[in-house]
């Protein structure tokens, strides 16, 4: 396995939509295994393909506190929403900022597991969250997008400025 490097925000990059996953086979589940291990190395908690440049319909999440709970999903697809809830959200593209995000409490999702078989799976509170976000990488949008343009723009400077002291 190893360590894949996440883009950043606002790398154009990110903004690409993600194709399906037409074939589940031993090189997807490998992106995936490296996913999870540069998810969990980050640390967090979700990480979309298109976060580590590679633009397929490919998630993994583990919402657990031990890492107990690996969830990689293929070609997810919203079914079903609920609710309403408001949290702090972060992202591995754009490290050091939090946010408030408005998204749905409760929500269903079908997707292909590692096999290549389909599933449904019922999420809320952090995991449907969780989801939601990392479905929206794939749709090729970052969660600052659903802020005002002026905390867009102090996050792209706060970035740039993080970016030169790093350099």
């Amino acid at each position: 396995m190893a360590l894949l490097p996440i883009l950043r925000y606002p790398d154009p990059r990110l903004f690409t939509r993600a194709a399906p996953v037409v074939q589940v086979n031993d090189a997807l589940r490998r992106l995936a295994a490296d996913m999870a291990e540069t998810m969990y190395a980050a640390p967090g908690i979700g990480l979309a393909a298109t976060q580590v440049n590679v633009h397929k319909q490919l998630i993994v999440i583990d919402v657990s506190e031990d890492h107990s709970q690996l969830m990689t999903l293929i070609n997810p697809e919203l079914l079903d929403r609920g609710g309403q809830c408001e949290s702090e959200e972060g992202c591995l593209s754009v490290p050091g900022v939090y946010e408030k995000v408005s998204r749905a409490e409760r929500v269903r999702v079908r997707a292909l597991d590692l096999e290549g078989r389909s599933f449904e799976l019922d999420a809320e509170g952090l995991l449907a969250v969780c989801i939601q976000h990392e479905m929206d990488h794939l749709q090729g949008k970052v969660f600052v997008q659903y802020l005002s343009s002026l905390k867009q723009g102090r996050i792209r400077s706060k970035l740039a400025k993080q970016a030169r002291i790093t350099a």
